[in-house]
């Protein structure tokens, strides 16, 4: 597939772009289900009065954590945030908030907001076909909002996200990004103009969407969506592809209004030294996806570097400008370890078989591009990590704000887990831990909102704030990893026996408690579910195996 073109004034589509409508159009002919109905089951509540007792607040700001404390929730709004004493020493009972309808005895353990997952995809009807079972891996690993970029059929997306706001389904707040040119009742134009662009965004804006996704294009074509899509009070997210950043880069975008560069696409290209073109090998066929994902990787020292004039300038434009970087690392983490990423612990029970057969090398599977994947390939993805980590450790130093996605469903990463992996990745940037979890909740909030908005309604603890929060029984500042659905192995040196600590233990989204436990046990239920309707062997990176019981 090739993008349209026409001169000047045709907006180029992506590979990524076509394969996205694509999918989209497979997801709405398939019969992937909905997610059901939630029950009694899925989560107790929302409360006339729930009472959280003498937790530890890492309240979202970057703020030192605070406690022992009392959080108040009536209904889905937080009401109080009570000091009841220091630690170490026993909480007078004088002068705490009532009893609640429900009790939660916080005593050693953590409350944060709820985690926001800005760039997600639910599955297909080839990769995943429930939504319960994606959402109850983003609720299990402590996410509580997503920006579906797109999260599937426009119609579609939009109804689990009304049908999640009132609670109806067991599953995070939605926010609805549709790529350009793309929507249930849309026309397909050939010719793309500017005002066909405008046309587009009303088009959209009417449908109720919160924002807009594009994958590059011509710059007049581009500057029109955006500004039309900001008379709309509509968010803005650019996946800048690769056959568009000789006349688009990151800095070209940001310069027409774009508000979120996500991935690293055109970020390096707005930094290429000693030449205005990546230098492609004379046989590059952006087609075929190794030779496209690989080539990513060798822009690692073709830029200015760290601490020059161009870096730095860049920077100070950004953070000027407002521009969020949402660098979904995660999604790209395998080319790094391949090996790893195919041997995750969580595999075995909690990922799809129709998702690891998708992962697969496949031409036709979009991110499935290990068609002979090298030790060179590696080498190159190790080094542009480096780069592209110092770069968003010294943007966020600035003042600039980076948001946690994950772009789970392709490339290994299953859904939820790959967030977890994500927070880790940003603590390897060199993000500390507060400056972390910052990322992963108010500047989410923050991203998401801002558009209509000034003030953020989630995202922080703070009385009159949506009441989504996580409560974990370890200290996640002191090990991240804590926070997997499925915790961390640590040996107990008094039973000298290694055993499995921490996973959130519950997710809280508009005052509804989930025990995250009993999310997990649904996720795996699914999961065996499917292995049984599996007849005969499987093969799995070139390795035959059987699901079947010996």
């Amino acid at each position: 597939m090739t993008g349209i073109s026409n001169r000047a004034t045709i907006l180029k589509i992506s590979l990524f772009a076509l394969l996205l409508t694509a999918q989209a159009q497979t997801f709405a002919q398939s019969g992937v289900s909905p997610a059901p109905n939630r029950t009694p089951k899925d989560g107790g509540g929302p409360y006339d009065r729930l009472v959280i007792r003498g937790i530890t607040v890492i309240d979202g700001t970057g703020a030192a954590p605070e406690g022992p404390m009392d959080i108040v929730v009536e209904h889905d709004r937080i009401i109080d945030v009570v000091s009841v004493g220091v630690p170490h020493v026993p909480i007078k009972e004088k002068g705490r908030p009532a009893k609640g309808t429900r009790e939660i005895d916080g005593t050693g353990m953590y409350l944060m907001p709820g985690f926001v997952d800005t760039h997600v995809h639910y599955g297909d009807a080839k990769k995943a076909p429930e939504a319960e079972y994606v959402n109850k891996l983003w609720l299990a690993s402590g996410v509580t909002t997503v920006r579906g970029v797109p999260a599937g059929p426009l119609d579609w997306a939009l109804r689990e996200r009304d049908r999640s706001a009132k609670n109806e389904i067991t599953a995070p707040h939605i926010y609805v990004y549709q790529p350009t040119f793309t929507g249930d009742g849309w026309k397909t134009q050939a010719t793309l103009t500017p005002e066909l662009g405008r046309q587009w965004v009303q088009f959209v804006a009417g449908k109720g969407v919160d924002g807009v996704k594009f994958f590059g294009g011509d710059p007049d074509v581009v500057a029109a969506i955006l500004d039309e899509a900001k008379k709309y009070k509509l968010g803005s997210l650019a996946h800048l592809g690769q056959e568009s950043e000789p006349r688009l880069t990151a800095r070209d975008a940001t310069r027409l209004g774009l508000r979120t560069v996500t991935h690293s696409y055109g970020l390096f290209e707005s930094l290429l030294n000693n030449t205005a073109l990546q230098d492609y090998p004379t046989d590059q066929n952006y087609s075929d996806e190794q030779m496209r994902f690989g080539e990513v990787a060798r822009n690692w020292n073709k830029i200015y570097p760290r601490g020059s004039d161009q870096w730095n300038a860049l920077i100070a434009e950004w953070v000027k400008a407002g521009t969020v970087l949402n660098p979904t690392m995660v999604i790209y983490s395998a080319g790094r370890d391949l090996e790893r990423a195919y041997t995750y612990e969580w595999h075995e029970k909690y990922t799809l078989p129709s998702l690891m057969q998708y992962y697969q090398p496949n031409r036709e599977n979009h991110g499935s591009f290990w068609y002979n994947w090298t030790s060179e390939d590696e080498y190159a993805y190790k080094r542009y990590y480096r780069v592209w980590e110092d770069f968003l450790e010294d943007f966020n130093n600035a003042g600039g704000h980076v948001t946690t996605g994950t772009d789970a469903g392709f490339i290994y990463q299953t859904y939820g887990f790959a967030f977890i992996q994500e927070l880790e990745l940003l603590r390897e940037c060199g993000f500390t831990p507060l400056e972390v979890i910052r990322s992963a909740t108010l500047y989410g909030a923050e991203e998401l909102q801002s558009p209509k908005q000034p003030d953020v309604d989630f995202g922080i603890i703070r009385p009159g704030k949506r009441a989504d929060m996580l409560v974990v029984d370890q200290n996640p500042l002191a090990n991240l990893k804590i926070l997997y659905p499925t915790g961390w192995m640590r040996l107990n040196d008094q039973t000298g026996k290694v055993e499995r600590v921490g996973g959130i233990k519950y997710t809280i989204k508009d005052g509804i408690v989930f025990d995250n436990q009993k999310l997990l046990a649904d996720v795996a239920a699914m999961v065996a579910k499917q292995k049984e309707a599996i007849k005969g062997p499987v093969v799995l990176q070139g390795v035959p195996r059987s699901y079947q019981a010996k």
